[in-house]
């Protein structure tokens, strides 16, 4: 019995899950990146579609990729104040390579340096850890967690019935909530007393009119 034992084996043993979230994890990031003339575009980006134990698997693996990613990128806006814009290997670039403020951002950078080889070693993959890095950690920059979604798809896969989903980053077709109606608006006024009520329906009740005999027999007398 597998007790306390997070996570599914799939089928797989250590080394073959390992690489398969490798490459649907790198194949997930780069399907961010659209290039409109490759005839291998994705139809739909940032979204691969795929089994439910397999997408509820992947999605822990990505979102720690993504928030190694906003580590980094905090690091490199700290270094980005002792950085240089001169060409290297240029007279301005070697003064400032002898000067303190090279070493002051060498100390700044050398963190989100480490979070990139971390993550090329957990996905190998050059243009994943580019998009990772460039426009996924400043996509969620201000977004604590949840990066992904899972939609399970009504249709099954073809062959072993397996159940699918869909696999997707968040903040692109987003369901707009819908506003609440509003409750009705009730008065402040205290009711009024039974007293009121029956001088105001005394008020509102009208004489009888006179007829038109009445009016005769008030001209002959």
């Amino acid at each position: 019995m597998r007790h306390r034992l997070r996570g599914r084996k799939l089928g797989r043993n250590s080394s073959h899950r390992k690489a398969m979230f490798r490459n649907m994890a790198a194949s997930l990031i780069k399907t961010v990146r659209v290039d409109e003339d490759s005839p291998q575009r994705p139809r739909v980006p940032g979204r691969i579609v795929t089994t439910v134990a397999k997408a509820k698997e992947l999605r822990p693996f990505v979102e720690k990729l993504v928030t190694v990613g906003k580590k980094a990128v905090a690091h490199e806006q700290a270094a980005a104040e002792f950085a240089s814009d001169a060409d290297k290997g240029s007279d301005a670039w070697r003064d400032w390579r002898k000067s303190n403020k090279w070493q002051q951002w060498s100390q700044t950078i050398a963190p989100a340096v480490a979070l990139r080889r971390r993550a090329f070693s957990l996905l190998r993959d050059d243009e994943a850890v580019s998009i990772l890095f460039e426009e996924l950690a400043e996509r969620f920059a201000d977004r604590d967690g949840g990066y992904t979604r899972i939609v399970r798809l009504p249709n099954v896969r073809l062959g072993d019935s397996g159940q699918q989903a869909l696999v997707e980053f968040v903040g692109e077709r987003d369901r707009v909530k819908s506003k609440k109606r509003a409750a009705p608006v009730v008065n402040d006024d205290p009711a009024p007393q039974q007293d009121e009520l029956v001088s105001e329906e005394a008020s509102e009740v009208e004489e009888p009119s006179a007829t038109e005999a009445d009016v005769e027999e008030m001209k002959e007398s």
